[in-house]
């Protein structure tokens, strides 16, 4: 009799067995009830608000202890109890044939069970835009914890005639297993330890699984257990077949044989440690791997680069299991760089000397982090640190740089790395360019660029720009011999022959006669202009003073440089302190401002003061109020040559205080100058039955009092954007899975003639426009938003965020421009009357959706911190800068997949269908079983009237 075919009788007699038992069904309904139950109430997956399966696999490993430990319990020890093992153990065949089937048949109604919750992972799919790959991850972990659970269950039943014994044996031994790996018992350890421990925990070793990433370490962990304790099972019942006091050769070959499979068991597994390359990342987009842009990077390593982690023996916790992550991350990047890449991992505790190093050379400081047990509460001085040290450049990464802290649900804080490849990459490429340029801008040039000066001749210039003229000529010729022929310069003069450079001037740039100050004599041309054979930029050159130009000429070549640290101008309201603190006044942008100081130079900027300085990449311009035109020319010139402006604005913006919610006027100033783009912004918001929750104060009354709640509840201002209004096809918005936007306007385009207009943010078909001044959230007596449109008809998709590209008119053209803002004497000032082709517009119309107090009530709408908005900034600037490598790193994993907007009545369908999913495959079982067992009974039948 073959293997197959004994092991195969063996697994169909003992799942009949099973299925006959009222014990088994009350087991398999049990386990299926509990995950039903932790999911939805216990995790409330619909308050947390991520499409994933995470709830479902957190409290794996703890119910398949149970699971397992029932499916086991009698396999072995009913066989003992009624004397049927002794027919076992005097068969021919080997006894591991007999083990093989009852593990069958144990793993195979494992596998019947955990498809009891597959229609969990369906509708998730069906709803939302679900990553698989963890899914499925999920699953096999499952399956791999529950064989190892089941292999231990086996062990245990054969070492008793009592299933209640052989029960309680494997819940409390799978049960040990577990606490081996988890926080409860690591953190009475030092951080070494306590990963020791964890490799050895079967919940641990579970999760790494479940994020998406199948480790062949984690894999052979498993199987090692599956193994070693089919193997204790065999050689624990072929003892039974011998004699008390027998001594012979082939029992010491048994025993000989089963201590060296442990031995290589644990050897095996110990050596694969060394080995953490040997991964593959199911996640989509391959979140937890080093992706294409990193390896470039990293192959443009000429010299050593140090990456050092810093972490306590003694930390948070919720920090311990990050440690083990970052580790292998570190050690990718070590394998990825090769010999370019030292990788190191210290505790400064124990090294006073770099301890000492770290705080006096790097500026880092270990986090006071508290800590609790069961009898006391005390400060431990966490470091949590990474070191990226390039020659003599360094920058570090902190707990505020790499962590990120959410609370979902009714549970406590989840803790998890931000984004870690995104957060080192950025550090290794600003350490690698800042030693590679050396502040030297013509390395950082690939090709060569010339500065044109279309400069009248020296009779028609006032004194003061002759004597400027002079200065520049000779920092210009200093800088050309600098370039080694990288940097070029020529004067023309626009009068000169029969005038067509002026005419050209005027036709292609808008560039016309600048206006001497008073008493200095008429007309004259002064711009300055830096090109390649790509692009051309103009400098300012309002001043006119020699000790700026310098600086200028360095900004302008960044322009055509790759790998500088570029510079953000962010002009946003001014905010009174003390109304701030009430919410009052103009909108805050703190963590908007906290988000581009992380990857960006930033430069707050006074826009009344009519000019941008020339060291600026880009113009960001977020919630502006009553802009005068000294501000509108300043954004106005930016623009026309050929910079790039951000910006976000709206009619109206919203208070939050004390309760209340009032809809304010905002008069931003820029509607005129949108105007002459073009560009029209509606004096009325968008709302869109696609919406987020929003936590809404509700006054009750009770015994005579009156109190405020806050609840949560559908909002439509708070619109929900997702694939196609999340533009799919360009790279602002390609990779952002969701966006809530509040309080936002429509936007409608008539571009001028050359220049492209891109939709980036579109509501839903079924948005509508209202003009209403109240917008405090309510709903009605059954629980749903009382914001209804007053037509249907007028239902339809508004534009909410829009690019413009090419080149624009400015609106100042044919107007005198407004003087400058300087305590210096009056200068002459032109007005650049057409833009360069390179110039862009993104308008997004909301002063809210990116403010401190929208962030704050997104975050206690979803429990977690929500920064949508602010990705979509980040988005926008690494596409403007060409930044193209970090908006690629940045896109692969910082965003949660968020469930899309749902009435009550929607998510308790979806619960319920679940429910009534789940019975139907136990139905369908029970169906199966019962048409089998009568199909056999008739054959018994048939066979008995032969």
């Amino acid at each position: 009799m073959s293997t197959l075919s004994v092991s195969r009788r063996v697994s169909r007699k003992e799942m009949r067995l099973f299925f006959s038992s009222p014990v088994a069904w009350l087991f398999l309904t049990v386990f299926t009830a509990v995950t039903l139950f932790i999911f939805f109430w216990v995790e409330s997956w619909f308050a947390r608000n991520i499409a994933d399966l995470r709830p479902l696999f957190e409290w794996m490993p703890l119910l398949l202890i149970f699971l397992s430990a029932a499916l086991t319990m009698r396999m072995w020890s009913e066989e003992r109890r009624s004397g049927t093992l002794e027919h076992v153990l005097t068969q021919p065949a080997g006894l591991w044939r007999f083990v093989l089937g009852k593990f069958r048949a144990c793993f195979s109604l494992l596998l019947l069970a955990l498809l009891a919750t597959a229609p969990l992972a369906v509708t998730t799919a069906l709803m939302a835009e679900l990553d698989w790959g963890p899914v499925l991850a999920g699953y096999l972990a499952a399956g791999l914890l529950g064989a190892a659970y089941i292999s231990i269950g086996l062990f245990v039943s054969a070492r008793t005639d009592n299933p209640i014994v052989s029960l309680i044996g494997s819940v409390v031994l799978c049960g040990f297993l577990y606490l081996l790996g988890s926080d409860l018992l690591t953190t009475f350890f030092a951080d070494r330890t306590g990963e020791v421990l964890r490799l050895l925990g079967s919940g641990s070793r579970f999760e790494s699984i479940t994020r998406g990433v199948l480790d062949l370490r984690d894999i052979a962990y498993y199987l090692s257990l599956v193994i070693g304790f089919l193997a204790l099972n065999v050689y624990s019942l072929e003892r039974e077949r011998w004699a008390d006091d027998a001594r012979t050769p082939r029992h010491r070959r048994w025993r000989v044989g089963i201590v060296l499979l442990l031995a290589n068991l644990l050897l095996a597994n110990i050596w694969l440690q060394r080995l953490p390359g040997l991964r593959l990342d199911v996640t989509e987009g391959q979140l937890y791997s080093i992706s294409e842009p990193t390896h470039q990077l990293l192959s443009q390593l000429d010299e050593p680069l140090l990456i050092r982690g810093y972490f306590s023996a003694k930390t948070h916790p919720l920090l311990a299991p990050l440690i083990p992550q970052l580790r292998d991350l570190l050690e990718e990047y070590a394998i990825a760089g090769g010999n370019r890449v030292q990788v190191e991992f210290i505790d400064p505790a124990t090294n006073p000397e770099l301890e000492q190093e770290a705080g006096e050379r790097y500026r880092m400081q270990a986090t006071p982090l508290k800590i609790a047990d069961r009898y006391q509460s005390t400060l431990v001085n966490a470091w949590f640190h990474v070191l990226v040290s390039y020659g003599d450049e360094f920058e570090t990464l902190g707990f505020a740089d790499l962590v990120d802290v959410r609370s979902a649900g009714g549970t406590g804080p989840e803790v998890r790395l931000r984004n870690p490849e995104f957060d080192l990459s950025r550090a290794i490429r600003d350490v690698l360019h800042s030693y590679r340029l050396g502040g030297n801008v013509f390395n950082a040039l690939q090709k060569p660029v010339e500065l044109v000066a279309y400069v009248s001749a020296d009779e028609r210039l006032p004194e003061r720009l002759r004597d400027y003229k002079e200065a520049i000529t000779q920092q210009l010729e200093v800088r050309a011999r600098q370039s080694g022929g990288l940097l070029s310069y020529r004067f023309v003069e626009p009068e000169a022959g029969s005038g067509d450079v002026a005419r050209q001037l005027a036709d292609e740039w808008g560039f016309r006669p600048m206006i001497a100050a008073l008493g200095d004599g008429g007309e004259f041309y002064f711009y300055l202009t830096l090109s390649d054979d790509h692009q051309v930029v103009q400098l300012p050159t309002e001043a006119f003073d020699p000790d700026d130009f310098d600086p200028m000429l360095y900004a302008g070549l960044k322009r055509f440089a790759k790998d500088f640290t570029r510079t953000v101008a962010l002009a946003v309201p001014e905010v009174n302190k003390q109304m701030a603190q009430h919410h009052l006044g103009a909108p805050t942008f703190t963590n908007l401002e906290q988000a581009i100081t992380r990857d960006y130079s930033i430069r707050l900027v006074d826009l009344d003061q009519g000019r941008i300085d020339p060291e600026v990449d880009i113009l960001a311009v977020v919630a502006p109020r009553a802009l005068a035109e000294s501000a509108l020319f300043a954004i106005d010139q930016f623009l026309m040559r050929g910079g790039t402006v951000l910006m976000a604005t709206s009619p109206f913006t919203v208070e939050l205080s004390g309760g209340d919610m009032r809809l304010q006027d905002y008069n931003s100033g820029l509607q005129r100058w949108l105007a002459g783009l073009g560009v029209t912004i509606g004096d009325s918001l968008v709302l869109d039955p696609q919406n987020a929750l929003f936590p809404a104060p509700v006054r009750r009354q009770a015994g005579g009092h009156e109190f405020r709640d806050v609840q949560m509840i559908d909002y439509p201002y708070f619109i929900d954007l997702r694939p196609p209004g999340l533009n799919p096809d360009h790279p602002i918005t390609a990779n952002l899975p969701q966006l809530t936007m509040g309080w936002a306007s429509p936007i409608t385009v008539q571009p001028p003639t050359g220049v492209r207009v891109t939709s980036l943010l579109r509501s839903s078909s079924e948005a509508w426009r209202s003009s209403g001044r109240d917008v405090i959230p309510r709903q009605d007596a059954s629980g749903r938003t009382a914001f209804v449109p007053e037509d249907e008809a007028a239902r339809g998709s508004h534009q909410l965020g829009v690019l413009l590209e090419g080149r624009f008119p400015s609106w100042f053209t044919g107007h005198k421009p407004p003087p400058v803002v300087d305590d210096g004497p009056p200068v002459a000032r032109g007005v650049i009357e057409h833009s360069a082709e390179s110039a862009r517009l993104i308008l997004l119309a909301s002063n809210d959706f990116m403010d401190d107090q929208m962030l704050k009530a997104a975050l206690a709408a979803s429990g977690s911190q929500y920064l949508g908005p602010l990705e979509l900034f980040m988005n926008t600037l690494e596409w403007a800068l060409q930044d193209e490598a970090l908006l690629g790193i940045r896109a692969r994993g910082h965003f949660n997949r968020t469930l899309p907007p749902m009435d009550r009545q929607a998510q308790r369908r979806i619960e319920y269908l679940n429910y009534a999913l789940a019975i139907g495959w136990l139905a369908l079982l029970a169906l199966v079983h019962w048409l089998r067992t009568l199909a056999r009974r008739r054959y018994y039948q048939r066979e008995l009237a032969l």
